[in-house]
């Protein structure tokens, strides 16, 4: 994204500009979701001046590019993110966003944070995605799975278990009252 020049702002406390962009952000993904790299961020960003620095304000949208968590299927998502944030002047370490040297601030990492938050950890195309089957990896939304017996493996040591038949008329044995 292009540096905003704010030398007007921080010599005028008070005053405020509103800066629109249509930029797409390099690299702006996790795991299974992304924004994808032709697709651009959009939205109009209002800088205003403050005694501690510029209070940056506004919203951003696009679509995300999103792949099912159980079944990997993919699917696009719109997205509308809400930003505010303090860029301070005079910076500490414990403050996430600075400006520039040269009196610009670039609103990429803000942005970029803000889109990241909003990325589902766990996106499911639809909420009762069955997913893939774990023996046969067939896709049982689709029917592709044929459905299988499965046996929890912590139960596999007594599989050729045999045991007795037990007579309950045998003596000896007591019957519960």
């Amino acid at each position: 994204m292009n540096a905003i020049d704010i030398r007007d702002l921080l010599e005028q406390p008070g005053a405020s500009k509103t800066v629109h962009i249509d930029e797409t952000v390099p690299e702006l993904r996790t795991e299974l979701v992304e924004v994808p790299p032709d697709r651009p961020v959009v939205g109009d960003l209002t800088l205003e001046s403050v005694v501690e620095g510029i209070y940056l304000h506004g919203a951003v949208r696009g679509t995300m590019r999103m792949r099912c968590a159980r079944c990997l299927k993919e699917f696009d998502a719109p997205f509308d993110v809400t930003l505010a944030e303090l860029v301070s002047k005079d910076p500490t370490e414990d403050d996430d966003y600075r400006l520039e040297v040269d009196d610009t601030l670039d609103p990429e990492p803000i942005v970029r944070d803000a889109v990241v938050l909003e990325m589902p950890f766990s996106p499911l195309h639809s909420p009762d995605c069955k997913g893939l089957c774990p023996i046969c990896g067939g896709d049982r939304n689709l029917g592709e799975c044929p459905g299988h017996e499965e046996v929890d493996p912590r139960w596999s040591a007594l599989e050729g278990l045999v045991l007795p038949e037990i007579d309950d008329d045998e003596p000896g044995r007591a019957e519960a009252s």
